[in-house]
């Protein structure tokens, strides 16, 4: 904190603001954050920014999952149940994150995303038409969503975290078949358990930079509840609009970032 600049830390929690608003309507406000505190802290190791940004993403997951279940139907047995599943996997995940390195980071993100962006563009009803169900939801797909949404992207999360949020969206409404928004609502709860069990791990280890942590989660914490109303106002169609539109603009910014800054 004494190395960076008052600008610096001003943009940071811009960051944060942003960032909370865009993991409330559709996961991945990590995308923004952790490049922003990459780009802050250039030679700390990744351990302290991954740390960091988990210490910031608690406080504006929890602000959108109260949001949403006052007012989304939440299952939140379901979501308690894969977000346990998910704490699991991101502690197994944060235990192995100081051995990430900066420098696979960001191409591991872009991979990633690209995935994500060609599997939202080929399937243009994806979560804003669902399948008619009757009765509840089949215990092999709860099964599955809580061993693919659950342990999978929980250790994920552990390890890198950013762009969580989203892969937990896509796989709430492939598995659950759930709208956007309820997948986006389902999702928040499920990230407080994995934000939390990574944090613990980060905290441990005493890779948590707390002075600004603190200062970034008020803004994330704004955005979270901001970014949880919009969604329920206007459907999972402009849910929808985000995400693809949040994807390529980091997609973008991050392939900058790696060949050309």
């Amino acid at each position: 904190m004494d190395d960076i600049s008052l600008a610096a830390v001003a943009l940071l929690c811009l960051a944060a603001l942003s960032a909370g608003w865009i993991d409330a309507v559709v996961g991945g406000g990590g995308l923004l954050q952790l490049p922003a505190l990459l780009v802050g802290f250039p030679h700390l190791p990744p351990a302290y920014l991954l740390g960091t940004n988990k210490a910031v993403s608690i406080v504006g997951t929890t602000a959108a999952a109260i949001t949403y279940t006052r007012k989304a139907p939440v299952d939140v047995r379901t979501a308690v149940r894969i977000g346990l599943a998910a704490l699991g996997g991101s502690l197994l995940g944060a235990f192995f994150a100081a051995g990430v390195e900066s420098a696979v980071l960001r191409p591991l993100i872009i991979v990633i995303l690209l995935g994500v962006l060609a599997f939202v563009l080929l399937r243009p009803s994806f979560g804003t038409t669902v399948p008619v169900m009757t009765g509840p939801v089949p215990r092999r797909r709860v099964l599955a969503a809580i061993l693919v949404a659950g342990l999978g992207i929980g250790f994920y999360d552990g390890l890198v975290g950013p762009g969580t949020g989203t892969f937990l969206v896509i796989a709430l409404v492939a598995i659950l078949h759930m709208d956007l928004v309820t997948a986006s609502a389902t999702t928040k709860i499920v990230n407080v358990c994995t934000n939390f069990g990574a944090l613990v791990v980060f905290t441990a280890q005493g890779t948590v930079l707390w002075k600004l942590a603190a200062l970034m989660a008020l803004f994330n914490f704004a955005g979270g509840t901001l970014g949880a109303r919009t969604a329920l106002k206007r459907g999972s169609g402009f849910v929808r609009v985000v995400l693809v539109v949040v994807v390529l603009a980091l997609v973008a910014k991050l392939a900058y970032d790696q060949w050309i800054g």
